[in-house]
């Protein structure tokens, strides 16, 4: 990358040229546009769920479901695992990749609609497998459907 003249062109940081003609694409190593670095990511208006802390076997209770289950699912997020430390249950998505450092912060605005004002009331918390087809909410219900199991008896025996 280069820096430009100022009437040279509309962009000012661009590559050059990408690469020959073959092979026919462009290598990774070619400089292109996007991101310049580790950002810090700051998210403003997000609704806060749940705060829960650290080795909390009760964190996906609520007064409608008393199951006494921790927020983590059966089998772990998606590319994350377990959840050990003490967490934030968002509304809507945050940017970034997994396990990437985010930064919340307070509004400077005043809300004054219906939507940012109304308190928040779980009634449920699915810990349902995210994999495939989950079924059961506890490692206790699917063992209470299953029944005893081969590898069960083997080690009781």
């Amino acid at each position: 990358l280069y820096l430009r003249r100022v009437r040279e062109a509309v962009v000012s940081t661009q590559s050059t040229g990408i690469g020959a003609w073959h092979p026919s694409r462009v290598c990774f190593s070619v400089p292109r546009a996007g991101q310049y670095g580790y950002h810090h990511r700051t998210e403003v208006n997000k609704k806060v769920y749940r705060v829960g802390a650290k080795g909390d076997s009760h964190s996906a209770s609520t007064a409608f479901d008393l199951t006494d289950k921790a927020i983590t699912p059966m089998g772990g997020f998606h590319h994350y695992g377990q959840i050990n430390e003490d967490f934030l249950m968002l509304k809507g998505c945050v940017v970034g990749p997994r396990k990437r450092l985010l930064t919340l912060r307070k509004s400077l605005l005043v809300h004054t609609k219906r939507v940012a004002l109304e308190k928040i009331n779980l009634k449920y918390i699915d810990t349902a497998s995210k994999w495939g087809h989950g079924r059961f909410q506890t490692d206790a219900e699917k063992k209470a459907f299953q029944g005893l199991l081969k590898k069960d008896r083997e080690a009781m025996e």
